[in-house]
């Protein structure tokens, strides 16, 4: 059944940051007059993160949105509507741009309304897949989100961005790679509703990740070699070191900075983290699957999003994924795609099967041969 209504009282929305709670803790906790401003704007980010944090972690079994769709509209077009917070935290703030209007002065609400509909593009051209919820549910964001917010999430009906506090973070919008992960999050709830905690909540990342990266390569006409494979590039001003928030391709590797640290994320099982901390690791732990998807990618060249990003595309909306999955029954059900699409004997399925190997997730199918 679809409607045009507001989500049913049952769905529960929630943020889903694009900026680990990691980082911002150590921004909170500098006593260094020079990141006086990122300082202080961490400790205001968090403090409008953590309670939303704490209540999705308690949250107990999800119960999926409803199907909406927006009347009298050709599928495959994006509607989009962007409004502007003014610096304040009550949304969705006043509107400044809907579908079809000429491009405005402000450029966070103008590569908001692109994002939105680039994100879009990819869904459709290449997946078939109308918008977030599939029958074309109108794409909503808010920019200048707080003041000094340093962070962008999906809230369960719209994009809401940062303009970051100038210091660590620039305007959230800048990335892309951000926009596009951030919407993937409502993909996730309208099918497979991963669970935001342990091996579920890193999966769930990890999806966002992929197709941030897949939106960014599909825009851009980029094939696997010419890609950069990091997510956020941009967000860090020149006083950070470092390249972007996370690496597909090298997790761990995205920055090495004085202020901010090392990238924290493991490529490989053995480095798995086990921590309470960030519901259980969600951001940490996601670098896991990120470098299988980018393993199954390099295997398999040309342009990521046409085979690589079809099989996972296939395994999260495709009914194989629970709410709490774990990585072993993500990595098999990646498996089962490729074998459904390709061929159990195919480049594909062969493919995918090293990549799990290679980052240490032991399936059925063959094991763990580990590099």
């Amino acid at each position: 059944m679809t409607g045009t209504g507001s989500p049913s009282p049952e769905f529960r929305p929630h943020r889903c940051g694009i900026v680990p709670p990691y980082l911002l803790q150590r921004l909170a906790q500098l006593d260094d007059p020079r990141f006086a401003a990122a300082t202080e704007a961490a400790r205001h980010s968090l403090l409008q993160d953590t309670p939303v944090r704490e209540h999705r972690a308690l949250l107990g079994e999800a119960v999926k949105p409803p199907v909406r769709a927006a009347a009298g509209r050709v599928p495959g077009t994006p509607h989009r509507t962007i409004s502007d917070a003014a610096r304040l935290t009550r949304l969705p703030g006043r509107r400044v741009r809907t579908e079809g209007q000429p491009a405005l002065t402000d450029v966070a609400a103008n590569e908001a309304y692109d994002g939105l509909g680039q994100t879009q593009a990819l869904f459709w051209t290449v997946f078939g897949r109308d918008s977030i919820n599939g029958v074309g549910l109108p794409l909503d964001a808010t920019v200048h989100y707080g003041r000094q917010y340093d962070n962008a999430f999906w809230d369960g009906e719209r994009m809401v961005f940062g303009d970051g506090d100038g210091q660590v973070f620039t305007r959230f919008t800048v990335s892309l790679s951000v926009i596009a992960h951030e919407l993937t999050h409502g993909v996730t709830e309208f099918t497979a509703a991963l669970a935001y905690e342990g091996q579920s909540g890193a999966l769930n990342e990890s999806v966002s990740d992929v197709f941030g990266c897949l939106v960014e390569q599909h825009t851009r006409g980029q094939n696997v070699t010419e890609a950069s494979w990091l997510v956020g590039e941009g967000l860090f001003t020149d006083q950070v070191q470092g390249l972007a928030l996370r690496s597909l391709r090298a997790p761990g590797t995205a920055y090495d900075d004085d202020v901010l640290g090392e990238d924290p994320q493991p490529d490989h099982m053995s480095g798995f983290i086990v921590t309470d901390d960030d519901n259980g690791g969600v951001h940490l732990n996601s670098g896991i699957p990120n470098r299988a998807f980018y393993l199954v990618a390099e295997a398999l060249g040309g342009y990521a999003w046409e085979r690589a990003g079809r099989i996972w595309f296939d395994t999260l909306t495709g009914g194989l994924l629970r709410r709490h999955t774990d990585f072993v029954s993500f990595a098999e059900a990646t498996l089962t795609c490729a074998a459904d699409r390709y061929g159990s004997d195919s480049a594909e399925w062969a493919g995918v099967q090293s990549a799990w190997n290679r980052v240490g997730v032991e399936t059925a199918a063959g094991g763990n041969i580990a590099a």
